[in-house]
């Protein structure tokens, strides 16, 4: 199709139906697309701008007879959403347990008492799911089931961008060139009438990507401009983190103090799909004047395609990035700042690669009341893999990564960090209580399920585990070789109460313990 001949009207005839709001006024509020994961599934509801949050008791997750009508008398399931979240104005995300097998699935809002069916429906394995649009106006779109291999750049010619609305349709969507693929991740071509279109197809058009001569992938993925064209001069903050994490709300406070006073001033979190509340934490951190953020990111085992994500949106205000996990801590055992080891860079250098010590559970078989950084205290000798920190605007523009380090443009290159003047103190193996939710599912990237027999030799797993999250008797003197109490000396000495001994983040004790429970307990 030419690009002169794109014509948007053609999605106006269809119009989603109205529904009563609490308060009587009649709103739209409609099922725009659901995702089905293995456990749950992501139900997108679209809302008014004007239309308040709604929380898990507003809605229930039905469960019908495929052939039942909705509104009739026939029995159905009712649970309550995993979760309820929001990150735009207009769009609230319902998790609903993964429906019985042979049942259909409706969200029903109460106050209304009317059922909606989830509209499109898509599965995970084949989807694009997120997309942007960068400064040079290439969308960027992060899609699922090209089954590239990791590492590598493709060769673009193999596939073409799409963009429209209904994909099932030839005449109704837009071809566009791809300029790089790899992984998971696609930069395209932004054809002009997208970039000069009304708001309205800029938030309803999505795009998505097809091999040549191979139908379209399904999308949810709308392309957004949400970086800068202009970027400032300088940037305003000189180090930043950005992590992913699922329910690790309990350490979030610990982690956050630290590394703000060894010199980070900025924090990107990517949530993906807490039930921890951990959206009140961040919003208190941020009351007590830290500069974080709260990124809802719903995509499971996609850790390279966010952080590639957050580089893109930490480029124009952070100098640096790190890109480690809530279990990890930035450790200088030399002495040295993290801003002395920054300056003492030179101009090229755009990647510091540290190496990570993995601490174990230390003789503990409770959290430590004095945080992870105090009581793991014995690890292993050797140094497992890296983490890395780097100059967002120097990465290659596929933004290939491989979680723990990402590819570079032309004339920049990485050094490897002494270990005794930078590492990583990983506390990988703790208590068992917190090591035990590993095997639920994970964030990371390459090992799936930790019950299934696949991908055994992930360093991701744990040695000697096996597949069965069953506690080893010795569990709490495990991975204990060498008693490393650099960081927990430094923690004490800047952060301790000269009077009480307490540190900062110890009056969330009772909060934390009240999660554990509840957890626990499967609230």
């Amino acid at each position: 199709m030419q690009e002169g001949t794109f014509r948007p009207r053609l999605i106006s005839s269809w119009q989603p139906p109205a529904l009563k709001s609490i308060s009587g006024d009649s709103l739209t509020v409609f099922v725009q697309e659901t995702v089905l994961f293995p456990d749950q599934a992501l139900v997108f509801l679209k809302c008014p701008r004007s239309f308040p949050l709604f929380t898990k008791d507003d809605i229930d997750c039905v469960y019908l007879s495929p052939n039942s009508s909705p509104n009739s008398s026939q029995p159905q399931v009712n649970l309550q959403p995993v979760s309820i979240d929001g990150e735009f104005a207009d769009l609230q995300i319902v998790r609903c347990p993964l429906k019985p097998l042979g049942l259909a699935t409706y969200v029903d809002i109460k106050s209304n008492g009317h059922l909606l069916s989830v509209g499109p429906t898509y599965r995970w394995d084949s989807l694009a799911y997120e997309a942007l649009i960068d400064r040079d106006n290439a969308t960027i779109v992060f899609i699922k089931g090209l089954n590239l291999r990791g590492g590598r750049v493709v060769d673009p010619s193999r596939f073409e961008c799409v963009y429209g609305w209904d994909f099932t349709r030839s005449k109704l969507f837009l071809q566009s060139e791809v300029i790089s693929i790899g992984q998971e991740i696609v930069r395209c071509k932004t054809p002009l009438s997208i970039l000069t279109g009304t708001q309205s197809i800029k938030s309803s058009i999505k795009v998505s990507v097809r091999g040549v001569g191979k139908p379209v992938v399904s999308s949810v993925a709308r392309p957004s401009r949400r970086l800068d064209p202009d970027p400032p001069t300088r940037k305003r903050h000189e180090m930043c983190i950005c992590t992913m994490l699922r329910n690790q709300a309990r350490f979030l406070h610990e982690w956050v103090m630290y590394h703000s006073r060894i010199g980070v001033e900025r924090w990107f979190i990517y949530d993906n799909n807490s039930d921890d509340d951990i959206s009140s934490l961040i919003e208190s951190l941020d009351d007590e004047n830290f500069s974080i953020t709260r990124h809802v990111w719903p995509w499971i085992k996609t850790q390279e395609a966010g952080f590639a994500h957050c580089a893109l949106r930490a480029r124009d205000s952070c100098e640096w990035v790190g890109f480690i996990d809530v279990d990890e801590f930035l450790h200088f055992p030399s002495g040295l700042s993290l801003h002395d080891v920054i300056r003492n860079l030179t101009s090229n250098v755009a990647e510091l690669r540290v190496s990570c010590h993995n601490f174990g559970p230390s003789g503990l078989k409770r959290l430590p009341a004095k945080g992870v950084a105090v009581g793991y205290t014995c690890r292993m000798a050797a140094p497992e893999r890296h983490k890395s920190i780097v100059r967002p605007e120097a990465l290659n523009s596929t933004l290939i990564n491989s979680v723990h380090h990402f590819h570079l443009r032309s004339g920049f290159e990485f050094v490897n960090m002494e270990r005794n003047v930078f590492v990583i103190n990983h506390y990988k193996y703790q208590v068992w209580e917190v090591f035990k939710e590993k095997f639920h599912r994970r964030v990371a990237t390459y090992v799936t399920d930790w019950q299934q027999e696949e991908n055994v030799g992930s360093k991701d797993r744990t040695p000697g585990l096996g597949t069965k999250p069953v506690e080893p008797p010795d569990w709490s003197t495990r991975f204990c070789e060498v008693l490393d109490m650099g960081l927990k000396d430094r923690v004490i000495e800047m952060l301790s109460n000269p009077k009480t001994h307490m540190l900062p983040w110890q009056k969330d004790v009772d909060w934390k313990e009240m999660k554990i429970k509840s957890s626990a307990s499967g609230r």
